[in-house]
């Protein structure tokens, strides 16, 4: 039996908890997209221990969809512990982490690939707040509030400059991705923040794009318990970026 493994120019990962309802038309719109392009393709499901069909749905799916994969572990772990897996595992020259709400919509991919594509940047982060960011309808005004009391704090101490550090559309070269991955450690909320402080002090160039999005009202975003989880978790970085933790930390392999 052959041990190669097939080129794949294009990983998408999606990090799912509970999102049987919620992931079905993502990953249908998402093969819709990347099937009508000229590029080898995977996409990627991360179960993070969930408790519902989600595993079922996307195996059923998986018959239909070629490029379809899953993974799955128990007990949940958190979102980070998931996108990470997902890195790490995937297989493509570019890694897009993408949420399974689906509020990304797959045509804003190429504008997210663009500067990768061109060789200016290693990591390529859509943003609602960059030029050129559009939406179907306007936030509430609490997620508002919330996403842009966290961006004052997380810019003075650990990302200056990155106006939307929390939205869930990332690209990463493949040496970016493992390289980051491998040494990172946050499993939760704040894991973005943990890869864009690496990021930064590794030198890797980052570009930020606005793109279009739709908001999804069945937002698990709890304002007051998820501010504090990620100040937490935001502490816990900036205590092992101090002490050289990651320094550490042997990245994986090409």
């Amino acid at each position: 039996m052959s041990s190669l493994i097939p080129f794949v120019d294009l990983s998408i990962i999606v990090p799912a908890f509970n999102e049987e309802l919620r992931i079905p038309p993502t990953l249908e719109r998402l093969h819709r997209f990347l099937s009508a392009q000229p590029m080898g393709y995977e996409i990627v499901v991360v179960d993070d221990g969930s408790n519902d069909r989600t595993c079922d749905v996307v195996n059923e799916l998986a018959t239909r969809i070629p490029n379809l994969r899953l993974l799955r572990y128990t007990p949940n772990r958190g979102k980070g512990a998931a996108v990470r897996r997902g890195m790490l595992d995937a297989r493509g020259q570019i890694r897009v982490m993408c949420d399974a709400d689906g509020s990304m919509p797959p045509d804003q991919l190429p504008r997210l690939l663009a500067p990768i594509i061109a060789c200016k940047a290693e990591i390529s982060i859509g943003s609602r707040y960059a030029d050129g960011a559009k939406s179907d309808k306007p936030q509430p005004k609490w997620r508002v509030m919330w996403s842009r009391l966290c961006n004052r704090v997380i810019q003075r101490s650990l990302v200056p400059g990155v106006r939307d550090t929390q939205c869930g559309f990332k690209a990463f070269t493949a040496q970016a991705a493992r390289e980051l991955f491998s040494v990172a450690l946050i499993d939760g909320w704040a894991f973005d923040l943990e890869i864009l402080a690496l990021a930064k002090r590794r030198g890797y160039t980052i570009a930020e794009v606005g793109v279009e999005w739709a908001d999804d009202g069945r937002s698990r975003v709890n304002p007051l318990k998820d501010l504090w989880k990620v100040i937490r978790e935001m502490m816990t970085i900036k205590k092992n970026l101090r002490r050289g933790v990651y320094n550490n930390r042997l990245p994986i392999a090409a």
